[in-house]
């Protein structure tokens, strides 16, 4: 069986490594990769993972009409090996699968639906928890601290990303689900087990349930308070506006529960081999040092600056109880 994951990256050369093993032992067997625009060497790195075999990198530089990653999309349809996938999920390096049953893997959760054709790996939100200073350890051991399950508010924090089977019953790569209209001829699960007839409406799971049961998507959206000024600065990959102010910090910096359940998916020895390769070691770190030297670059901008005191005067973000969320989504139409 062949799953292919999908990725659109630009000055993430730091993340890269971890999230590459990551995403092997967990069973994704091909991945598409599309950079764009790189100045901290993402692209030289993923040259060097396609030489070694890891994956297929595919240079997608500006400019971009809709977007690097609508862009990317476009490309992926037309790609051999999306059109050799059985599986396709489309994801960013700051989104980690995360299966709860039998071996951790995405096959093991296959099993585990065998009447799926589409899942909904719902986001569980990362908090930054505190953390200042950018590091150079893995991201899923440093940011251990999530959003409760169930979350009653926002919804920008249970949005989901779909696994889906590759046989042409949907359409071509999209970023939450795949395009086209749901028919009766998808058969459509949450990741909780739960069968969702007619498909998700929208691109957000259910708000005031419980979705982690079988999986999740470990979102770390903020990363260090100094990493997210970078990452303010890169900008968002599929519109023209940056968007990642104080607002989108609070929607994302839910810090109420610990969950390290990703750290027992057995990783370790890939990040291993991929760091012993040298060019590899070191592009990582001229990308960790990139980052660095970034970071005080935008600190010489008054309005980097006040967004980073901001960030440091601001506290985890308060969960909302059942009453409080509807006092929100109960002049919403829809209502949920």
């Amino acid at each position: 069986m062949r799953v292919l994951a999908i990725l659109t990256v630009r000055n993430e050369g730091s993340f890269l490594l971890e999230w590459l093993a990551h995403h092997r032992a967990a069973g994704v067997t091909d991945i598409l990769v599309f950079s764009n625009d790189c100045t901290d060497g993402t692209d030289l790195m993923l040259d060097r993972l396609a030489e070694l075999g890891w994956l297929t990198h595919v240079r997608n530089d500006g400019p971009h009409d809709k977007g690097p990653q609508w862009q990317a999309l476009h490309l992926a349809a037309r790609h051999p090996l999306t059109r050799a996938a059985d599986w396709i999920i489309v994801l960013d390096v700051d989104e980690f699968v995360n299966v709860h049953v039998g071996d951790r893997t995405i096959p093991a959760l296959l099993r585990a639906l065998p009447e799926a054709d589409a899942i909904t790996l719902t986001w569980r939100m990362f908090g930054n928890a505190g953390q200042v200073s950018l590091t150079d350890a893995p991201v899923t051991a440093t940011f251990t601290r999530a959003a409760p399950d169930p979350l009653e508010w926002p919804w920008r924090a249970v949005m989901f990303k779909t696994l889906y089977r590759n046989d042409g019953r949907f359409g071509q790569p999209g970023v939450h689900r795949p395009k086209g209209q749901v028919n009766d001829r998808q058969r459509w699960f949450d990741s909780a087990g739960r069968p969702l007839p007619g498909g998700p409406q929208r691109i957000f799971s259910a708000l005031g349930q419980p979705h982690y049961t079988l999986a999740q998507m470990n979102h770390y959206a903020l990363g260090s308070m100094e990493g997210y000024l970078v990452k303010a600065d890169r900008g968002r990959a599929n519109r023209d506006a940056s968007g990642f102010d104080l607002g989108y910090w609070i929607d994302r910096n839910l810090c109420d529960s610990e969950d390290r359940t990703i750290l027992g998916l057995p990783s370790h020895a890939l990040l291993a081999e991929l760091m012993a390769d040298a060019a590899l070691a070191r592009l990582h770190r001229a990308a960790f040092d990139w980052r660095r030297a970034r970071f005080q670059a935008l600190m010489r901008d008054e309005a980097f600056r006040a967004l980073f005191g901001r960030l440091l005067m601001t506290p985890p973000t308060r969960h909302l109880s059942a009453a409080e969320a509807r006092l929100i989504w109960t002049h919403a139409v829809p209502p949920r």
